[in-house]
């Protein structure tokens, strides 16, 4: 949503961009067969940037504390339970960056910076705390059939003895929607070990963005009759997304969670491209564009220009992410 650098694309480099876009999204479906598996297993390492570089450390090392956690899973957790605020508190009297409750914590809070006390607030005792309770709770299922991470899970959402009793996930709404939920976020959290399937809104997304070419920048537009059918670029992005189905949250930096993350060599048309001053915190994205090949994108840059084909390889290129249904709707509704 903020205002950008002015990138100047030459009326030669647009009408190039225009006749390869068609050809670059019929690829997507030309390369969606050749792309199977998406993402591989094994470790889970955390894609550039994924948490706030005050917490990196952390997270990377409680996230490996035993083999059903990995640092893209407990940093999808900690993005669910709080956004990475260390002063969340919720309705339910859950505090911290974790969101233990005070009895939970009592518990199983422990002192992870070892200087002699458990504080709920300090996510140096907090992150610590949610791992050691993840690999707790594993433990305590780890005979029963099926994925200890999705089974550490559900004994986290609906306790270790439903678990137990139901040999698995149990058959609650709220249990298999939160499993599903934190799972599809890891995606989004973890470095990308493989080639990723093309999304299948891909195409779609782009031919609206399109039909936007030549639209003028408006701050907080999102192409209402209100808006005099305007965008600024999240609101470009959103509305693309939302033309097949997909629904983005409104801002930049928590578009960015919506999918895992291809390499800047793997980008294909209908990625979502981001920009950021500080090219270590996904929180501090800044700006959001729509990848069409060539390295270039279509995107509403600033205040006083229009929707068009800018490039994308510059000094704030923070990184990509390839929206999925699942991804989108595994958002929190706020961070």
């Amino acid at each position: 949503m903020t205002v950008r650098k002015a990138w100047i694309v030459a009326g030669s480099a647009v009408a190039a961009g225009l006749s390869f876009v068609m050809v670059l999204v019929v690829g997507v479906y030309l390369v969606a067969g050749n792309l199977a598996g998406g993402l591989s297993g094994g470790a889970r390492n955390l894609a550039k940037g994924a948490v706030p570089a005050a917490y990196q450390a952390l997270v990377e090392k409680w996230g490996n504390l035993c083999p059903a956690i990995n640092p893209a899973l407990l940093a999808a957790q900690l993005y669910q339970e709080s956004g990475f605020n260390p002063k969340a508190q919720s309705a339910a009297a859950a505090q911290g960056i974790a969101q233990f409750i005070p009895g939970t914590w009592a518990t199983h809070g422990i002192d992870g910076d070892g200087d002699g006390d458990r504080d709920v607030w300090d996510p140096a005792d907090a992150i610590p705390s949610a791992a050691s309770y993840d690999c707790s709770l594993a433990k305590y299922v780890k005979d029963v059939p099926g994925d200890p991470k999705r089974n550490m899970l559900a004994s986290y959402n609906a306790g270790a003895y439903a678990v137990i009793k139901y040999r698995g996930v149990p058959p609650y709404k709220e249990t298999q929607n939160y499993v599903k939920t934190i799972t599809t976020l890891e995606e989004s959290f973890a470095a990308p070990v493989s080639r990723l399937d093309p999304s299948k809104q891909a195409a779609g997304a782009i031919a609206y963005a399109q039909k936007k070419l030549g639209t003028l920048y408006l701050w907080g537009g999102d192409g209402t009759a209100e808006d005099g059918g305007r965008f600024d670029c999240s609101g470009l992005t959103k509305a693309a997304y939302e033309s097949v189905g997909v629904t983005l949250p409104r801002v930049a930096n928590d578009q960015w969670n919506a999918g895992p993350h291809p390499a800047r060599n793997e980008l294909l048309p209908g990625d979502l491209v981001f920009f950021s001053d500080d090219l270590g915190n996904s929180r501090a994205i800044r700006h959001v564009g729509i990848y069409v090949g060539g390295g270039y994108m279509i995107d509403a840059p600033r205040t006083g220009a229009v929707i068009r084909f800018d490039p994308i390889d510059t000094p704030d290129y923070f990184g990509a992410t390839r929206v999925t249904e699942d991804g989108a709707k595994a958002l929190p509704t706020t961070v």
